[in-house]
């Protein structure tokens, strides 16, 4: 290699930021993206892995809305629903015909950690430590919560480099993964004040859950 071409890729490479640097600027991209973010709408595809290797894979649209409000709408199987309008949610199970109601700040279920697209998104605000690597052209980054009292372990992000989430995985602390995959993304649509507002299905039994004192 000539001395010339050797100083040229030296400084080259030296301009190059450090991966922390990059991974910052991509956490800033997302941040940015989903804060200006006002409704929202995508396909998903959620796999629930638990105990014993065992694994269900359901599917269907989901709508946000700010502030606090999240629809996830199934069509496998058809007419499962969870509901959040910001202060509870409600998830319909069809084939028990049951409706069960908290609220939304105490909910152990593992789709209530992407509440956070719902509110003022902030990394260094929630996540203490950061892994990454890439996937193809995708960034992979692991983040562990700050709070010790977290219901889940890390939040592992699937991230094109114009800070878009096509993965979203939730390890609880209890050894399951629930992991939601997105596709057709749908930013700042007007979306009706009705899709979240609940309306409990007739003969349903509906069945309020209360936290242990």
């Amino acid at each position: 290699m000539a001395y010339s071409t050797f100083i040229a890729l030296a400084i080259l490479l030296a301009q190059v930021p450090p991966p922390a640097a990059n991974l910052n600027a991509l956490l800033k991209r997302i941040e940015d993206r989903y804060n200006s973010t006002r409704t929202l709408k995508s396909e998903f595809q959620q796999t629930m892995r638990i105990a014993q290797g065992r694994q269900v894979s359901e599917s269907g649209v989901l709508y946000l809305r700010k502030p606090g409000q999240m629809r996830w709408e199934y069509s496998a199987p058809a007419g499962k629903l969870f509901l959040s309008d910001g202060k509870q949610i409600h998830y319909v199970t069809p084939a028990a015909r049951r409706v069960e109601v908290s609220p939304m700040k105490e909910s152990d279920d593992l789709r209530a950690p992407l509440a956070f697209l719902l509110g003022k998104m902030d990394f260094q605000r929630d996540f203490q430590r950061f892994e990454h690597s890439m996937s193809g052209a995708l960034w992979k980054i692991k983040a562990f919560p700050r709070s010790s009292k977290s219901m889940f372990e890390y939040v592992e992000f699937l991230a094109a480099a114009d800070g878009t989430l096509s993965l979203v995985a939730v390890a609880g602390r209890d050894g399951s993964t629930m992991i939601y995959s997105f596709q057709n993304e749908q930013r700042n649509l007007p979306l009706a004040a009705g899709l979240f507002q609940f309306h409990a299905p007739e003969g349903f039994e509906i069945v309020t859950l209360r936290s242990e004192p």
